[in-house]
């Protein structure tokens, strides 16, 4: 039914877009939630580009005083967006496994993202041209320089924050005791993962519209680029055919997505897109120190596992492990680990079981 579409598709656009944090009243959904902006001075980029100040926004949970958390969010979301019911609401709350009363939590804005410096403040397609590594350097300078972390119990991303959690263990690989990286491989951009990148990233660079990043108002190919992705990468085999099992339903379905209400900004979008460009965590993997387990979907579209390279790979850090969620008509594809539900009895024992390393 559209009903019961329109519910799981809100789940995973809360998750990816960044919803707000707040409930009908405004309230915060979570006792002890803050939220800040700090400024990195002088930034370098990979490109030798250097901003004088780049801003980096972050949500918080939790006393500072507990054990730190790191939750890194995907392409184009949000800190805040990874409060949502599917995931935040499965994991922060009492009893759960990241218990804001017992951890200290920390959601991270990526650069180009939430309230972190991006190309929409006012430098549009003069904003510097950053990867991952950039995005994780800042993400290091936050947590160190700006919260006065040496050391967090974990580091945990989905999607675009799973590529960065891979990063995180080979450059700073003393600073987690446990990492868990999702939606994610340690790999290099290839394949239908890059090609469907590129025409996501060239609809919106070759539309008049777009006007070399100085448009005045959005130009309608970002909406129909992000819901031809959105349906090319995710969703699942099985549980798309579910919510569109004939021409009608799936064309109802179709039209529901491009005429929704869509936030965003094309710039900011295509950097996002275009950071993942040199991605590739492989050549460092042996540098890795904490305990990993790697939590993917069998049915995810951009990670399939009968590629191997995740076999391959995990050959090469002691003790790692992948959680590989079976396929079915009620998974969703890359969206399946936006939902905590499928995991989170792992993580905790992950993290009961999971040595504390010395700083």
């Amino acid at each position: 039914m559209l009903s019961e579409w329109l519910k799981k598709w809100c789940g995973v656009c809360m998750m990816v877009m960044g919803s707000a944090a707040v409930g009908q009243t405004g309230t915060p959904l979570f006792s002890g939630q803050q939220e800040g902006v700090w400024v990195a001075k002088d930034f370098r980029f990979h490109t030798g580009e250097v901003l004088p100040e780049l801003k980096l926004g972050y949500v918080t949970l939790g006393n500072p005083a507990h054990e730190a958390v790191v939750i890194l969010h995907g392409t184009t979301g949000s800190g805040k967006g990874m409060l949502n019911p599917a995931f935040g609401g499965e994991l922060f709350g009492p009893g759960q496994p990241l218990d804001a009363s017992k951890h200290f939590i920390i959601l991270p804005d990526a650069i180009g993202t939430g309230q972190s410096s991006k190309p929409s403040d006012g430098l549009r397609a003069r904003f510097p041209r950053y990867n991952y590594v950039d995005m994780v350097r800042a993400q290091h300078l936050l947590l160190t320089e700006g919260l006065k972390l040496k050391h967090v119990r974990l580091i945990q991303g989905n999607s675009m924050g799973g590529m960065h959690t891979w990063l995180w263990g080979t450059m700073y690989p003393d600073f987690m005791d446990v990492l868990v990286p999702m939606a994610s491989m340690p790999t290099e951009m290839s394949g239908r993962n890059w090609m469907m990148r590129r025409l996501i990233i060239d609809m919106i660079r070759n539309d008049p519209e777009w006007m070399g990043g100085n448009y005045s108002q959005q130009p309608r190919s970002l909406q129909f680029a992000s819901v031809f992705y959105a349906i090319g990468t995710n969703g699942g085999h099985q549980g798309l055919q579910k919510l569109a099992p004939n021409r009608d339903k799936a064309d109802q379905l179709l039209d529901t997505r491009l005429k929704a209400k869509f936030a965003g900004d094309a710039n900011d979008h295509l950097y996002q897109w275009d950071a993942s460009r040199d991605y590739n965590a492989s050549p460092d993997l042996e540098k890795i120190r904490a305990t990993l387990m790697a939590i993917n979907s069998a049915d995810d579209e951009r990670n399939p596992p009968e590629l191997g390279f995740m076999t391959r790979e995990l050959q090469r850090i002691p003790g790692a492990r992948l959680l590989l969620i079976p396929g079915s008509e009620n998974t969703s594809g890359h969206g399946t680990t936006g939902q905590a539900r499928w995991w989170k009895k792992e993580l905790a024992d992950l993290l009961r079981e999971a040595p504390r390393r010395t700083p």
